[in-house]
């Protein structure tokens, strides 16, 4: 499983980035979190508001920071 984590490295983005490890860790998945800082490459994603969370290729979130279980719904 592959999930990015899209935005320039503000507080909502490590927050999101948190987040998103915290459901990993709770549903003891594994999973390749990569931040993604670069806008062309976010908007080439269709992404336009950050931060942003994209799992296996699907945006799951966009312009605001998930709950953790939303994190766990979409990665179980």
């Amino acid at each position: 499983m592959e999930i990015k984590v899209c935005g320039p490295g503000c507080a909502s983005c490590e927050q999101a980035r948190k987040v998103v490890e915290a459901a990993l860790a709770a549903r003891g998945v594994e999973a390749t979190v990569t931040k993604v800082s670069d806008f062309a490459e976010i908007a080439k994603m269709g992404i336009f508001s950050t931060p942003a969370i994209v799992v296996d290729g699907e945006v799951k979130c966009v312009g605001r920071v998930p709950k953790q279980a939303e994190v766990e719904e979409w990665i179980a």
